[in-house]
């Protein structure tokens, strides 16, 4: 499987959707006390989106080191 832009930002996105949209399902599921909107989005969004880059970036360089020796 040959991954290029479109197919890794789709991928990426979908994974980040996937995990705040499972937040958003959270206090039905749990009797914890619910994360409130404005709590995913100014801190987990952003949080979970530079952690994602950061790491396909790091797996990026490793495939290319990879690809080269």
């Amino acid at each position: 499987m040959s991954l290029d832009l479109p197919k890794t930002i789709g991928a990426f996105v979908l994974v980040t959707a996937l995990g705040i949209g499972s937040l958003y399902l959270l206090p039905e599921l749990t009797p914890m006390a619910p994360m409130t909107t404005q709590t995913i989005m100014m801190m987990v969004l952003p949080s979970m989106a530079l952690f994602g880059a950061i790491m396909l970036a790091i797996g990026v360089k490793h495939g290319e080191y990879r690809a080269s020796h």
